[in-house]
């Protein structure tokens, strides 16, 4: 069977598509990333890997060291597929266009992360005020360095559910003004706002998708008691925007692709007094998104989100392997235990999707 060739699409058993990418996931550090790297390597061909680690990636040297543990792991993980992890930059107040400049030529740096300071998790030592990075966003645009943005204000008089339209507002456009030649991406985009400007945008500005995002809305935070898995930053929105976000992965626009943004945490770092916002999607991510595809009809579509927009936005060939999703019973594990003995409890933890990503022969 060919990449992205289906049986009968209304009645369809297996689909194969050209082997996808994750431009958004968090893999930790230490027993947490030994844990949770087989799921996304076992999926997907590369990976833009997030810099927010208790003490964060700032600097080419970090990051060297970073992806050195990473490869590590993946080692140590038998049977487990080729895997490239995508470094990127945390930037600071403080960081040096020259260093960043030295990491993206020599193929250490794929991107730079932007967090406003104490939008997420460890994100404290983000950026205060964009206009301190007036340097390192000139050097990024003139090399062509993609910039990934956490896209919410942290004024603590902006409602939470609007960060992100207020953002778009008053800090994204004005710096797309000032830099028309950056390479943007809006990752984990939440509302019909973020779609309506992407798509406006025509190609100057891509964003990732989350799975669960398009399967849940902010109900689904009170549903039966308060639920600490399903909190997330971005947190999940209204309904309508939920469907605007389902219109955009469907709509074959190719500035929306993939990014799982699987964020695992402990349950005890998740069932606290202040609980962390991250959610666990990686087992069973390309199920996931397989299921929201077949739900809107558009299943003929899910390669090219998953596959193909991805790398075209970034420069990159897509990638030569595939992966088969077979039409069966698959559950979401309960837990994963970590070697330290703790345990994460995946998003939808338990419950049987219709889809299953066959193993590699």
């Amino acid at each position: 069977m060919k990449a992205g060739q289906s049986i009968i699409l209304n009645d369809i058993k297996e689909l194969t598509i050209r082997r996808p990418d994750d431009w958004h996931v968090h893999l930790r550090e230490g027993f947490l990333l030994e844990a949770v790297l087989p799921f996304t390597a076992r999926q997907f061909a590369r990976a833009i890997v997030m810099p927010n680690l208790a003490e964060p990636v700032t600097n080419t040297v970090e990051a060297e060291n970073y992806r050195s543990l990473i490869l590590k792991a993946l080692a140590k993980e038998n049977g487990t597929r080729e895997f490239i992890p995508l470094m990127t930059a945390y930037l600071t107040d403080m960081t040096k266009a020259s260093d960043l400049a030295r990491g993206y030529s020599e193929g250490i740096f794929s991107a730079a992360k932007l967090y406003p300071a104490n939008s997420t998790t460890n994100s404290a030592h983000g950026v205060s005020d964009i206009a301190k990075l007036e340097t390192v966003l000139k050097k990024m645009e003139d090399i062509g360095m993609p910039l990934l943005i956490h896209g919410e204000v942290t004024d603590a008089a902006v409602d939470v559910f609007d960060r992100e339209a207020v953002f778009i507002r008053e800090i994204l456009k004005p710096l797309i003004h000032e830099y028309p030649k950056l390479k943007i991406v809006l990752e984990h985009i939440t509302t019909s706002d973020a779609v309506d400007f992407v798509s406006s945008m025509k190609g100057k500005v891509a964003a990732t998708i989350t799975a669960h995002h398009l399967i849940i809305n902010r109900n689904s935070l009170f549903q039966g008691g308060l639920q600490p898995h399903n909190y997330c930053l971005p947190v999940a929105k209204r309904e309508r925007h939920r469907m605007a976000l389902r219109k955009a992965v469907t709509s074959g626009d190719p500035w929306f692709f993939l990014g799982t943004d699987s964020a695992p945490h402990t349950i005890k770092d998740k069932e606290t007094n202040c609980g962390c916002a991250g959610i666990f999607s990686a087992p069973s991510a390309l199920e996931l998104y397989a299921t929201v595809f077949e739900e809107e009809g558009v299943i003929e579509k899910f390669e090219n989100f998953a596959s193909i927009y991805g790398p075209a936005y970034y420069g990159l060939e897509t990638n030569a392997g595939t992966v088969t999703l077979s039409r069966e019973e698959c559950m979401v594990p309960e837990r994963v235990t970590v070697a330290d003995g703790t345990e994460i409890k995946p998003f939808l933890a338990g419950k049987v999707l219709g889809w299953r990503l066959k193993d590699k022969p």
